[in-house]
């Protein structure tokens, strides 16, 4: 491993996630950078869990979405494992499944016929939350050494503080949006409807509760129509 080589490319790598403009394009990045920078990596995929479903974010190939919904249908296995952490362990490394002791005896035989050789899993966090698992995978059983692994934890290390800046970014947008809409909309209740700014914020209020429609969409159907 070329090391002076690999700390010029996850520099390059850094510069270049903070000049992604969506969560979507920050993590395609990631995933595609561990496909070029760790040895022996043949697809990689993110694993976010909703309580017990599985979102597959940002997939290299195919075989990562298979391997996260038999993961999801089994209720067990390595990436499963490091998106909850609930060992407190942040990284599994298996590098021949045709050799790993049964402890996800239900998943392994499966994923060998899907044609994972070997996968890492690596817990992606931030001193505030735990935002899913970076999981890499390999074709070929052996081929992922500690050498692979070091790599793997440094590139997480990366992509968690990309991924939750790009999605605080996002939500922060979003925020802006719905506030810059809910306005607008108010502007136009008072107008054509002679109300306080109070009073067409709380008609707009009390649409969305009766109707059980979110305020940001009540407020964007009137921006539309002009009205209620």
């Amino acid at each position: 491993m070329d090391w002076d080589r690999f700390a010029q490319q996850m520099a390059s790598l850094a510069r270049d996630l903070l000049a992604r403009h969506s969560v979507e394009a920050t993590l395609e990045r990631i995933t595609a950078s561990a496909t070029e920078l760790v040895e022996g990596c043949d697809a990689a995929g993110i694993l976010v869990l909703h309580g017990t479903k599985v979102e597959t974010l940002a997939p290299t190939d195919q075989l990562v979405v298979d391997s996260d919904r038999l993961q999801e249908r089994l209720g067990e296995g390595p990436c499963f494992d490091a998106a909850v952490s609930s060992r407190g362990e942040r990284v599994f490394r298996i590098a021949d499944l045709t050799d790993e002791p049964p402890r996800w005896p239900a998943y392994a035989p499966r994923a060998r016929r899907l044609g994972i050789g070997g996968v890492m899993g690596f817990l992606l966090f931030t001193e505030d939350e735990h935002l899913g698992a970076l999981n890499l995978y390999s074709h070929k059983p052996g081929v992922f050494t500690e050498v692979s692994e070091l790599a793997g934890c440094l590139l997480a290390s990366h992509a968690a503080v990309a991924f939750s800046s790009a999605r605080t970014h996002a939500q922060l947008e979003r925020a802006i949006t719905t506030r810059h809409v809910i306005g607008e909309a108010m502007g136009i209740l008072m107008g054509s409807h002679h109300l306080t700014e109070a009073e067409a914020f709380d008609v707009l209020r009390r649409y969305s509760q009766e109707n059980n429609i979110k305020l940001r969409e009540v407020a964007r159907r009137v921006c539309e129509q002009g009205s209620l």
